[in-house]
């Protein structure tokens, strides 16, 4: 993440208002980062009772404990109902017999903290308007994500294609937003996945990490052409997105650089003023 202020760093987590209500999702890779963030951006996380995990990377977890150990004395239903997508908790076997699974590995302290998973295997709406879609169906082969070895699943140990990868949809009056921490089970998979369980509407905005950054020309301007044809209005491409990427598909989709910006810290999209990129990335 870019940074104007803050602690710019390889992993991602937002904060979302939405009616009164507060989510946190995804929590950062190092333990410090989205805490000293938040309190910088004046963000009380305290106030925040619900956490989505995207999926078990450690750019995307590492945060978690740091964070629910730091409010819970002042609030004991702060960051305590963490919602995960099925095989987060799979093991991620290593060469030399470790394993590479994060909250799998932290999995005692998180309950002694007092956190409760809520695991999901289907879309859910989880409050009025905003639903959970669970794993994404791979119906296009995106393979946005990095060589991540094997995952012990219920079938046995195949490759780990990130089968928890999940994101967040808000159904507004002016369409959908998606709020994606890497996208691994594919951008494009995700929008149509997000059309299909909540409405067929435009993408009023996407949010997030989107894993598009070691893709070559020819992927990227399939991936812009896809999300153009299903009118993606706004970009707020964080993350492993990339820079370039973020870029080429502002071009692509006949974007301004009011309406597809990089995503840095404390950069914001909100539906009545659109993004707020910050200094750096404007």
């Amino acid at each position: 993440m870019l940074a104007d202020d803050g602690i710019g760093e390889w992993g991602f987590a937002a904060i979302v208002d939405v009616d009164g209500h507060r989510i946190l999702f995804d929590t950062g890779r190092r333990p410090n980062t989205v805490l000293d963030n938040a309190r910088e951006l004046k963000v009380d996380l305290a106030s925040v009772p619900e956490v989505v995990l995207s999926h078990n990377h450690s750019d995307h977890t590492g945060g978690l404990l740091t964070l629910r150990q730091d409010v819970a004395p002042r609030a004991p239903s702060g960051l305590a109902r963490v919602h995960v997508g099925k095989g987060l908790f799979w093991s991620r076997p290593t060469p030399d017999g470790g394993d590479s699974n994060l909250p799998l590995k932290t999995r005692a302290e998180y309950v002694k903290a007092g956190i409760v998973f809520v695991e999901h295997d289907k879309p859910e709406q989880i409050l009025p308007g905003v639903w959970l879609t669970g794993p994404v169906p791979r119906v296009h082969p995106e393979r946005n994500w990095s060589d991540t070895g094997k995952v012990l699943t219920p079938d046995g140990l195949v490759e780990d294609t990130i089968p928890e990868d999940q994101s967040l949809v808000f159904d507004t009056d002016g369409g959908l937003v998606i709020l994606a921490g890497c996208g691994h089970a594919g951008i494009v998979n995700t929008v149509e996945y997000a059309r299909k369980i909540v409405r067929p509407a435009p993408i009023r905005a996407i949010v997030g990490g989107l894993h598009l950054y070691a893709l070559d020309d020819d992927r990227l301007d399939w991936t812009a052409d896809q999300l153009k044809a299903n009118g993606v209005e706004n970009l707020l491409g964080a993350h492993c997105t990339g820079i370039e990427a973020v870029y080429r598909i502002r071009q692509r989709l006949g974007l301004d650089r009011k309406r597809a910006v990089v995503g840095a810290v404390g950069s914001s999209f909100t539906l009545d003023r659109g993004i707020d990129p910050r200094d750096l990335a404007r």
